[in-house]
C-alpha cells in the first residue's frame, strides 16, 4: 500500500483552488460591495404607494413627511390673518398676489388663476419622486428635479416622467383673499 500524503497548502490551513485565491482583499471588497447596494436600495425608490422602481409616480398623499399641512403654524396666512371673511376657511394668499394665467408658490400650495377670476390650488410637492415644484410659468408649474410640468387649469402632468396630477384643495375668493374652501 502507498503512504497517502496531505498537501503543504493543507497543513498551513489555506486553500487554493484552481484560479481562485480567497484573500482579506476579496473578502473586504465583497463587503463593502454589499454595503454600497443597501445604501443605494435604501435611497432608491419605494415600491409602496405606487412608487415604482421604473419612475413611476410618487404618492397618492404627496405632502412632505413631517408636515402638518399649510395651517400648522395655527393662522391661515403669513400675516396672521384668518380670511376675514364669512367662510371660515383659512387665508392662503392675497387675491392680487395670484397673476392671471399664472400662480404663486405659497406654503405647501401653487395657488394659480388659469383665467380672470378662477382660482385653483394645487400640492407643490411633484407626484414623480417627490420634490417640490419651484415654478409657475407660461401656463406650466415645473419641477426641477426631473423636469415634470403640470397644467395650472387642473394640475395634470404635461411633460416629464410624472403621470399623476398634482392633488387640487378646492379654494375660493374670500374678499380680498383666496381661502380653503
Amino acid at each position: 500500500m502507498t503512504d497517502v500524503q496531505r498537501p503543504d497548502t493543507e497543513i498551513t490551513g489555506t486553500r487554493e483552488t484552481a484560479g481562485m485565491v480567497a484573500s482579506r482583499r476579496v473578502v473586504l471588497s465583497g463587503a463593502g460591495a454589499l454595503g454600497a447596494g443597501c445604501l443605494l436600495a435604501a435611497c432608491g425608490t419605494d415600491t409602496k404607494n405606487g412608487v415604482g422602481a421604473d419612475g413611476g409616480d410618487f404618492s397618492n398623499d404627496p405632502l412632505p413627511a413631517g408636515s402638518a399641512g399649510p395651517d400648522a403654524n395655527g393662522g391661515g396666512s403669513d400675516d396672521g390673518s384668518d380670511g376675514g371673511g364669512s367662510s371660515g376657511g383659512k387665508t392662503l394668499v392675497a387675491a392680487v398676489d395670484v397673476p392671471e394665467g399664472g400662480g404663486i408658490i405659497k406654503g405647501d400650495y401653487v395657488i394659480t388663476q388659469p383665467e380672470k377670476g378662477t382660482y385653483k390650488a394645487f400640492s407643490k410637492i411633484c407626484t414623480h419622486q417627490g420634490c417640490p415644484v419651484t415654478k409657475v410659468d407660461g401656463g406650466q408649474i415645473t419641477c426641477p428635479c426631473h423636469n415634470s410640468s403640470f397644467s395650472i387649469s387642473d394640475g395634470s402632468p404635461t411633460g416629464g416622467p410624472a403621470r399623476k396630477p398634482l392633488p387640487e384643495t378646492k379654494v375660493k375668493k374670500d374678499g380680498d383673499n383666496i381661502v380653503a374652501a
